[in-house]
């Protein structure tokens, strides 16, 4: 350990004993009667030591006037270095700071908000947004400019000059923008599933409502197909009396409002038990004289075998 070391772990006696200086200073920055009492003093290095005061400002539970005191090599002056409001130990911090990007839950934003997405979003992947490429035979295509430059020729004016780019209708551009997939990005196959777990949980078989319902959207005439993939599972519900109108629903999830709910047939009722198991039937403890299969008689030779 080095000598300068040892110094810094050392408060120097006279900046530690400017404890007036420190809380004439702290109380100059503060509000009157904020600076609380002396708690404490740390060795910032070789002459510098900072004094702690409590702070008594409401909303500041904790916190603690620090008020940075120094003084030079072989002077005994102590001189005023900063006073600031600190955190202590025990002091009541603000959460930390979360981006927007992070805060924004679904349903926060409103009319006239804008929410920008990210070049990197990983819900999104680049789509169709190039023209055709000219037909390799074509005298404006690269190949064929390559060649006229290597062979020092000329292109002479004809019916392919005059069609510099492939013909507009009935192109891919043409036939991509007409199906709606000429877009700069569009869902990717993260971003697909996400949406497909994210409305599975929402309206899903799993549901409440769901569980209790007479049957599936599948079977419901309420239900409007979509489109693409998600057709496979999913589709929009339009019965407005239905917890799900306008929602994206799982076709597995179903609701009282299913349109063949009033003519679904009963459930078939079980024929009525042959024995009935729930009447108690009364015996007698003991049996009667006559029920035997021997009559009763008053011979004694009977009495002697034992016969009643």
């Amino acid at each position: 350990m080095s000598a300068a070391t040892t110094r810094s772990r050392t408060p120097d006696r006279l900046c530690a004993e400017a404890v007036d200086l420190a809380r004439a200073a702290a109380e100059e920055a503060a509000a009157p009667g904020v600076v609380g009492a002396h708690v404490g003093t740390v060795s910032e290095g070789d002459r510098v030591v900072t004094h702690f005061f409590e702070c008594r400002e409401l909303g500041y539970r904790g916190w603690r006037w620090a008020v940075t005191v120094a003084r030079a090599s072989r002077a005994k002056a102590v001189t005023l270095d900063e006073v600031v409001l600190l955190p202590g130990p025990d002091a009541v911090l603000a959460p930390e700071w979360v981006p927007w990007s992070e805060r924004l839950r679904p349903g926060d934003m409103g009319p006239g908000d804008l929410l920008p997405t990210d070049a990197e979003d990983l819900r999104l992947e680049p789509g169709y947004t190039g023209e055709d490429e000219p037909p390799p035979n074509s005298a404006v295509s690269a190949e064929m400019a390559d060649l006229a430059e290597a062979e020092d020729a000329d292109v002479t004016a004809g019916p392919p000059a005059e069609l510099p780019t492939a013909p507009r209708r009935g192109s891919i551009a043409a036939v991509a923008e007409e199906l709606g997939m000429r877009r700069a990005r569009v869902l990717s196959r993260y971003g697909l599933h996400t949406a497909a777990d994210r409305w599975e949980e929402a309206f899903g078989a799993k549901t409440p409502m769901a569980q209790a319902a007479p049957a599936a959207c599948l079977s419901c005439g309420f239900l409007v197909p979509v489109g693409g993939s998600l057709g496979q599972a999913f589709g929009v519900c339009a019965n407005e009396f239905s917890p799900a109108d306008g929602r994206v629903v799982s076709l597995t999830y179903g609701c009282g409002g299913h349109s063949e709910a009033a003519v679904m047939p009963k459930p078939p009722r079980p024929a009525d038990p042959v024995i009935d198991e729930t009447r108690v039937d009364p015996f007698p403890l003991r049996p009667s004289p006559d029920s035997g299969s021997v009559p009763e008689t008053a011979d004694e030779e009977s009495a002697e075998l034992g016969h009643s």
